[in-house]
């Protein structure tokens, strides 16, 4: 809502020019009103859109002109309308928590990983897959913060505040400690090689894409929070199905019979 105060009243227009008809059903004025306008329309709340349009009518006294004027600003706000219609929905935006997990079984041997992501709370998605047939505890979680990485990023883009909650201290780190030293040492360290090199780099860039948009912090594995739990069974998951890439559970999620599969 927009005030009548005197620089509204005579905003972009010269004092010497004299309010129109149309301005003065925009103030809710009669003809008779007119002589006292400025006193009359003093502290009225105008809508934002019968302000603008007030504003935009100042100066105008040819009365084709007026409806012009009218018809085109009703063009654009409905045009704004629409553009409006089409954004994405707000129930898309909220906080976002992503819990993170990796297994293989034996260590080593096959390998998998699994994420659960909520929405404000409200579990919205299962991940799971990068399956390996001889992967290591290691590999599989650090596949699986990468992957949640990529989707904190695209959460971020929609201005979602974004967690991840990974069970690896390992993993978390690799990223945030470990390889800034590594990195200025030309990715070496004292006492030989940098294990999952590869896969340390690529998480390592992408976090410091987004870190300041997204928080990472450590949960402890197995300790009844539903999120972990859940992507610790999508790691049996990806085993089970022997699933290389990485993709969204599409089948119903029923969480309590999701839990009574094997765990991690």
């Amino acid at each position: 809502m927009q005030i009548v105060t005197k620089t509204l009243q005579n905003l972009g227009v010269d004092n010497d020019t004299d309010i129109n008809q149309s301005q003065l059903i925009l103030l809710g004025l009669d003809e008779s009103d007119k002589p006292e306008w400025t006193t009359l329309s003093l502290g009225k709340e105008l809508s934002d859109a019968r302000a603008e349009l007030f504003v935009l009518l100042n100066g105008i006294e040819d009365e084709a002109l007026q409806e012009k004027v009218i018809a085109n600003y009703k063009a654009l706000q409905k045009f704004r309308k629409e553009e409006k219609e089409t954004e994405e929905p707000l129930s898309q935006k909220g906080d976002v928590t992503i819990y993170c997990d990796g297994g293989c079984t034996p260590n080593p041997g096959e390998a998998g990983s699994g994420v659960s992501l909520y929405r404000d709370g409200k579990l919205c998605e299962l991940w799971y897959g990068l399956y390996e047939p001889m992967g290591t505890n290691n590999t599989a979680e650090l596949g699986a913060l990468y992957e949640s990485l990529r989707l904190a990023q695209k959460e971020a883009q929609h201005a979602n505040a974004v967690e991840i909650k990974c069970d690896s201290l390992y993993s978390i780190n690799c990223i945030k400690t470990w390889a800034v030293s590594w990195e200025k040492k030309a990715w070496t360290k004292k006492g030989g090689e940098i294990k999952n090199l590869d896969i340390i780099k690529q998480a390592y860039y992408l976090y410091n894409e987004i870190k300041k948009d997204v928080k990472l912090s450590h949960i402890k594995a197995h300790a009844g929070f539903e999120g972990n739990e859940l992507a610790d069974r999508m790691t049996m998951y990806a085993i089970q199905e022997k699933c290389e890439p990485f993709v969204k559970y599409t089948k119903k999620i029923d969480v309590a019979e999701i839990l009574k599969m094997r765990t991690g």
